[in-house]
């Protein structure tokens, strides 16, 4: 299966200009997708530091990073919006699926801009539900899902909306936009996206946030019924559309 998020955030990873030899900190690391992404593409000479407020993901990431041999990877548990002191001469700033769970994107960002140097980029990607789902054929169990996932974190806080915020967010940080990206994650009767696999990771929310009770949601064969809907009607469906993009900090 592809992973379209992942081989999506190191295309425009690569864009906005994350190379060999750089300083990069990934905010809000989890358990260290993005993190150990960015170690690859800046080498032995370049360091990755990832942090994250949740102890346990930053445990994790640190053996993910051990397992697969990559010493330039390191991690620490950290508030975005209260980096210690000693955090500072970033070439790059970048996070995933972050900004949308802050209060206020641009005034969490600000925090960031300090520990970035002149001339350094901040890179963001964030999913966005604001034009989505989408499919000229009518497909119900597409929509409940849609709706189990994006009311869930819209109850928890999050800002449903944050993709097409990022360039004003990034702008009002004092940032200098450059580049922004949006791309839709598409499912055909051939082409499918792990949806499932998704919806099992998020169950203990959705279940506790009150939309959906686990037997409505029946994960197990919930891939294969969206996969039957799908070829039934011969529908394109757009579940998600993702936004990527950097701006970088005045040199003066």
């Amino acid at each position: 299966m592809t992973d379209f998020v992942g081989e999506l955030t190191k295309r425009l990873l690569i864009e906005a200009g994350i190379e060999s030899g750089m300083r990069v900190l990934d905010v809000g690391c989890g358990q260290g997708d993005v993190s150990l992404l960015v170690a690859g593409l800046v080498g032995e000479r370049g360091k990755a530091l990832g942090v994250d407020r949740d102890a346990r993901a930053v445990v994790a990431a640190g053996e993910r990073a051990r397992a697969l041999g990559l010493a330039n990877a390191s991690f620490a548990e950290a508030n975005l919006t209260a980096l210690p002191a000693e955090y500072g001469g970033f070439d790059a700033i970048v996070g995933r699926r972050v900004l949308m769970y802050q209060p206020d994107a641009a005034a969490a960002l600000k925090h960031l801009v300090p520990a970035l140097e002149p001339g350094g980029v901040m890179f963001f990607l964030e999913h966005d539900a604001t034009v989505v789902p989408t499919s000229k054929a009518p497909l119900l169990l597409h929509e409940r899902v849609h709706h189990w996932i994006w009311e869930t974190v819209r109850r928890e806080g999050a800002n449903i909306h944050m993709g097409a915020e990022l360039r004003s967010s990034l702008a009002r940080a004092g940032l200098a936009v450059e580049q922004v990206r949006a791309e839709a994650i598409v499912q055909t009767p051939e082409q499918h996206y792990p949806v499932g696999n998704i919806v099992r990771a998020m169950l203990a929310r959705i279940v506790q946030q009150g939309v959906a009770k686990e037997d409505e949601i029946a994960v197990e064969t919930l891939d294969q019924r969206l996969i039957e809907e799908r070829a039934k009607a011969n529908a394109t469906y757009i579940g998600e559309i993702v936004f990527g993009a950097w701006a970088r900090k005045p040199t003066r």
